[in-house]
């Protein structure tokens, strides 16, 4: 049976008076792609902010892992349960290289000089060398980070979100500017990432949600429209009216 690993229940959030989430429950299966989608303004974004603990909601719960009430923790505690958050601009320490930014991230409970001056272990120098291998940045761990390409500063902020052992990693439209290719490339990385760690994804392409979710809920107006797989989901003709048939794939 799977697990469930992030449980929303009955999530309302209002801000003077507007309802940005309107009593939202949905379940997050562990080892999952699970894409939320919707208009702008559907509440997409809000979700996200309450699950990493930026947004404290007006009523609900969110239970991580069967037993966290997220709801109740700082947006810095949640690290140290495993749940990371990557927004849709790229957050690398472009002056420093790759490796050092790798080292960062694994020093993770330490300030910004104490990770650069002290050595990593052996055990932590392999676990880099591992995620440089599978983010495909191995080639580049000595090149400073503001020369990568735009998708290759996303592949490393999400292995900077892997070195730090998170079980729920959020994911605010990870594929924006990229091309196809990098794109696709992208979603093959998230589909060998969720074999250890569980994808929240808010995401615009239609093609890749198509090509990489395996679960797809639906926000409108700060509800959920419909939720399933994907075949079934684009298919609703109450999405089709309020979200695909809008330009919903191009939306940005």
């Amino acid at each position: 049976m799977t697990k469930t690993i992030l449980d929303i229940q009955n999530l309302s959030i209002s801000f003077d008076g507007f309802k940005a989430l309107n009593n939202v429950s949905t379940k997050v299966e562990e080892g999952s792609i699970h894409f939320f989608i919707g208009p702008n303004g559907a509440g997409k974004t809000t979700l996200l902010d309450a699950i990493c603990g930026f947004t404290k909601p007006t009523s609900g719960k969110i239970i991580y892992n069967e037993k966290y009430d997220v709801t109740k923790y700082k947006e810095y505690e949640l690290v140290n349960i495993g749940i990371g958050r990557k927004f849709q601009v790229p957050s690398v320490f472009k002056s420093l290289t790759v490796y050092e930014n790798m080292e960062l991230a694994i020093k993770k409970n330490r300030n910004i000089l104490a990770s650069l001056f002290e050595k990593v272990t052996k055990q932590e120098n392999q676990k880099i060398d591992e995620i440089l291998t599978l983010i495909d940045l191995k080639e580049q761990r000595d090149m400073i980070a503001s020369d990568l390409s735009h998708g290759q500063k996303q592949w490393l902020e999400i292995g900077m979100l892997l070195a730090q052992d998170l079980k729920l990693i959020l994911l605010d439209e990870p594929v924006a500017g990229m091309g196809r290719r990098e794109t696709t490339k992208t979603g093959e990385l998230l589909k060998k990432i969720s074999k250890h760690c569980t994808i929240i994804v808010v995401e615009h392409d239609m093609q890749f949600v198509r090509d990489y979710a395996t679960k797809v809920t639906v926000l409108h107006e700060g509800a959920i429209l419909d939720e399933g797989n994907v075949l079934d989901v684009q298919n609703n003709p109450k999405v089709i009216s309020v979200y695909l048939g809008r330009g919903g794939e191009n939306c940005a």
